[in-house]
């Protein structure tokens, strides 16, 4: 049974905001969430359990608690928490938080801000996140320091790494990605004064890099310029790394050499499949032929490309998980994949817009929260999976190479240099992996 809301409205609350896992970043959304419950008049702690152990004095400390659950894994992870907490309101916020209900109230929609301060104080605060923070950037200062978390790595050093949006949702209806499922097409704009107060507050910090989190940084193109050039003229030396689909690279192409300029360094791609069929399923807008004219794109205005792969799929072949692999190596991608790319495998969540095209979707794994399909390819995928586990500190050639070798190929004997990167990369549309879920017990890192 669910946590009933907050009866009656309220001035103020005592609020505990909790994240488990946002990708080897700050949490964002919990510090956006934070300043709109602040302005509201609420008092609030943060704990982010990615970086630092349950703290049981600021759990009874709150009267309410509300979890952050923009991805998979985080939303598993979150229902271990909220289930320790019985005594008190229980809410999770973001694009999973559907996933939660049962241990929490689902606060489902486009503005966490506002739902979660309705929810909090009884009573509707009004304008959307723009209007309700006029400005207010977020609320930094209750998480810990940008030193606890994923770094750039460039150039033979690693500098601090933050993150900040431009923009929330997307214009695309990509059927696996949990975005459409909230925003159904949607985009909300930061304003681009707000950006700089956030990306000021960490540079402040020490922060040299930031991530930009839109899930496709080039939703809104014109926007996303007016952002890149007032980072650029406002903070000359920080750099930046954005998430862009390949048919929005090869879309806007005259835009990458100034964003090359500005200091845009990688571009997160999700190329996912090199069968044609897949990628229509997955409504991807691009086809395989697409995948090295974009490399080629961002190649030439001195980019570098880090793809997303979906090898394991209901609709998968072996064939199809060779492909990527032959494809990484012949668009010189494997020195900037992430092994684990070759391991990932469908989620069918809840909601799911890809229920209606999967003849079998399986039962549904309270647990797991997925729906689990199966395929004839499922032992190689645990075998593929196992060679990244056993060799997390291999280098990529290597790993790429028995991977080969497990799939049938011939090594390549490939020792590239790896372009540069974070020292934590995942992508939220696939299970965790038992590493990661051993490195993220809940208090633990």
């Amino acid at each position: 049974m669910t946590s009933p809301r907050p009866a009656a409205p309220v001035a103020s609350r005592r609020v505990l905001l909790v994240s488990t896992y946002e990708l080897g970043r700050q949490p964002l959304e919990v510090a956006e969430v934070a300043a709109a419950l602040r302005r509201a008049g609420c008092e609030v702690r943060a704990v982010d359990l990615a970086v630092e152990p349950w703290d049981p004095a600021a759990a009874a400390w709150a009267e309410v608690v509300a979890a952050s659950v923009p991805m998979h894994t985080a939303a598993r992870l979150a229902r271990q928490v909220l289930g320790r907490v019985t005594d008190r309101p229980r809410a999770a916020f973001g694009l999973y938080a559907r996933m939660c209900e049962g241990v929490a109230v689902p606060l489902v929609g486009h503005d966490a801000p506002r739902a979660v301060v309705a929810w909090v104080t009884g009573t509707d605060p009004g304008p959307s996140l723009p209007g309700l923070l006029r400005g207010e950037p977020p609320a930094r200062d209750l998480l810990p320091p940008p030193a606890r978390y994923a770094r750039l790595l460039v150039d033979g050093e690693d500098r601090l790494a933050g993150s900040v949006a431009a923009s929330w949702g997307c214009n695309h209806r990509c059927r696996h990605c949990p975005v459409p499922v909230v925003y159904d097409g949607r985009t909300r704009i930061n304003p681009v004064e707000r950006v700089l107060a956030d990306v000021a507050r960490q540079v402040d910090d020490g922060v040299r890099h930031v991530t930009f989190t839109d899930p496709d940084f080039l939703s809104g193109p014109h926007h996303a310029a007016r952002v890149v050039a007032a980072l650029h003229d406002a903070f000359p030396q920080v750099t930046f790394d954005v998430t862009v689909k390949v048919s929005h690279i090869l879309a806007h192409r005259d835009r990458w050499p100034g964003f090359a300029r500005a200091g845009c360094l990688f571009v997160v791609s999700a190329f996912e499949s090199t069968n044609d069929r897949i990628l229509h399923l997955l409504d991807k807008g691009h086809g395989a032929a697409d995948l090295p004219a974009a490399v080629a794109v961002l190649r030439d205005a001195g980019i570098t490309v880090r793809p997303s792969w979906l090898p394991f799929t209901p609709w998968s072949e072996h064939r199809d998980v060779t492909g990527i692999l032959e494809a990484t190596a012949a668009m010189g991608l494997v020195a900037d994949t992430d092994p684990v790319q070759y391991t990932i495998r469908l989620l069918l969540p809840r909601n799911s817009l890809l229920l209606g095209h999967v003849p079998d979707p399986g039962p549904w794994d309270d647990e797991a929260l997925t729906y689990r399909w199966c395929s004839p390819l499922d032992p190689l995928q645990r075998r593929l999976a196992a060679i990244v586990e056993a060799h997390l500190e291999a280098p990529v050639g290597e790993v790429h190479d028995r991977l080969r070798v497990a799939c049938g190929l011939e090594p390549l004997g490939l020792d590239p240099r790896p372009g540069p990167r974070l020292s934590e990369a995942w992508f939220c549309c696939a299970e965790p992996t038992a590493a990661q879920q051993r490195a993220m017990q809940v208090g633990r890192r």
